[in-house]
């Protein structure tokens, strides 16, 4: 069978949910045997969001092969239980920069360099690269921005060009558009939609479906004027209203038949939806009961989306353990010595996720020296080891100069280090330690007991790392490393057998937790902080 292609859009606003539409689609028809792959056409000329501030685009998620993608990725990965990839994130600015380094080497042979067919074709190959590599029967591809943005006109063009070269019954247009409804007139309104889809079909698209983000639901009176004067069959305008619970999504999709009739498009015969697992973390959400408090101290908390796979996995953790979580959003910045205890007093778990920087750093050592000294569970991600380290070498080793060199290059005691041996020349974004890497548990630790395996694999994202010539002082201060990279010998986990839970890595453990299946470092956290809440 040739490889099937769902484009999605999206119009009016943005922060429509496209992605979480896309993501649904894409849970929905990988639980009726199809083999799905999921893309993200991203308009903006950074060549990927790796150098990008939280606060223009949230969090940097990080897949196996080590591409630094925007979060929508995140949302593909966990609603569909997928190992995504490069492939995965296309951006403008990758486009871009590949067009102009074949022109450079002589590739178009002289040939004046144009968006059409230049930049689209590039686009489209993309497509088909993504096509070989996954071998999905489906390809789902988000269009990032909305429609009448200029900057999201090439793959625009390229989908168009898509659909023509490869024929209907191969490709599907999707367009998530906004119904405001109208307090005062008590009316939801289909204007903004109508537009909508005439802007698409003023680059050549006419949708195959729209997908309705509704505050209400809608009449059915409403749905058949959309169909009637947006060309688009009954059968194909679904609603999405605003739920209690996102994850019903699917359900309430698979209800109106949007599988279904997605399959009938492509002439797709498959069996019907298995659904039960998806149900029973839809069940597991609803049937929580109590909560647990977690303090995340990060120097982005205003803007959650920096934090969005923490908190996700939080949530996963926290609903394997029947409870609901309450996450104190603690901006680092505002610790001191003075409030930390009024700051932190009452929280079952403190949390300190990775970040970059020296701004917010001391208050993050305050809040990780309060668990440590108060026994209260604690989990330092990335960054949080780092500063892990950093303390306890100060506090307890009696280091009081010690440093990673990322903050004092003159430090005399660089616990944390950039090992140049190892990552010469890097440039921003570029050779990071990026990726899935293997770690080795050391057998009878607090590690070990969460993983329950001798060799795992996590993704990382960082530069700096601990400096194993400081190990032996910090094994005999009482620090375990009981996390090691077999490889290179690089410390992947830290622990301190002293405290009830007190453990960091210098990995990302939730870029691999997942709905059904938290990652083991969150589940044994949010278990710690209930058993430390009843106390």
């Amino acid at each position: 069978m040739a490889t099937k292609y769902v484009f999605v859009t999206g119009g009016v606003v943005s922060s429509l949910g496209k992605g979480i539409f896309a993501s649904t689609l894409g849970l929905l028809l990988k639980s009726r045997g199809l083999k799905i792959f999921m893309m993200k056409f991203d308009p903006y000329l950074n060549v990927d969001p790796g150098t990008m501030s939280p606060y223009q685009h949230g969090e940097v998620y990080v897949t196996d092969d080590g591409a630094e993608t925007d979060l929508d990725l995140g949302h593909y990965e966990r609603w569909t239980d997928l190992s995504l990839s490069k492939e995965s994130s296309i951006t403008s600015g990758k486009i871009y920069s590949s067009v102009i380094e074949k022109e450079r080497r002589g590739d178009y042979l002289g040939a004046c360099i144009q968006v059409i067919p230049h930049v689209t074709n590039e686009i489209k190959n993309r497509l088909l690269d993504a096509s070989r590599v996954s071998g999905a029967d489906v390809i789902i591809a988000e269009i990032g921005g909305t429609v009448g943005d200029i900057e999201s006109l090439p793959f625009l063009e390229a989908i168009r060009q898509t659909r023509l070269e490869l024929g209907y019954e191969n490709t599907m247009f999707v367009h998530n558009t906004l119904v405001p409804y109208l307090a005062a007139a008590e009316e939801s309104k289909t204007k903004p939609t109508q537009h909508s889809v005439k802007e698409l079909l003023g680059v050549g698209i006419q949708p195959d479906a729209i997908v309705l983000r509704c505050a209400v639901p809608l009449p059915q009176s409403s749905k058949d004027k959309i169909s009637l004067f947006c060309n688009v069959p009954p059968a194909g305008v679904f609603e999405a209203d605003d739920l209690k619970v996102v994850y019903d999504l699917p359900f309430k999709l698979h209800e109106q038949g949007l599988d279904d009739f997605v399959l009938k498009h492509f002439g797709i015969k498959a069996p019907e939806a298995d659904l039960r697992n998806w149900q029973k973390w839809c069940d597991s959400i609803k049937n929580a009961s109590g909560s647990v408090k977690i303090a995340l101290v990060g120097k982005y908390v205003e803007l959650k989306d920096a934090y969005l796979s923490v908190s996700s996995a939080l949530k996963q953790a926290s609903y394997y353990h029947g409870k609901n979580v309450e996450i104190g959003w603690i901006k680092s910045n505002d610790v001191t010595n003075e409030n930390v205890e009024e700051t932190l007093k009452g929280y079952d778990g403190i949390l300190v996720p990775g970040g970059f920087g020296e701004r917010g750093s001391e208050g993050k050592k305050i809040a990780t020296r309060y668990a440590r000294e108060h026994n209260v569970p604690f989990l330092g991600i990335c960054f949080g080891m780092q500063l892990a380290l950093v303390e306890f070498a100060q506090d307890v080793m009696g280091l009081e100069k010690a440093n990673t060199s990322e903050f004092d290059p003159t430090t005399p005691y660089p616990v944390v280090d950039l090992l140049r041996d190892q990552y010469a020349g890097i440039k921003m974004g570029g050779t990071m330690r990026l990726g899935l890497y293997d770690c080795e548990i050391k057998k009878g630790t607090l590690a070990d007991k969460c993983y329950g395996e001798k060799l795992i694999k996590e993704r990382h994202r960082h530069r700096y790392e601990f400096n194993n010539q400081f190990k032996e002082a910090y094994e005999k201060a009482g620090m375990v490393f009981s996390g090691v990279n077999p490889q290179s010998g690089l410390c992947e986990i830290i622990e301190l057998p002293s405290n009830d839970f007190f453990i960091a890595s210098q990995f990302h453990p939730e870029f691999t937790s997942r709905p059904l299946r938290p990652n083991p470092l969150f589940k044994g956290f949010i278990g710690a902080a209930i058993k430390h809440q009843d106390k």
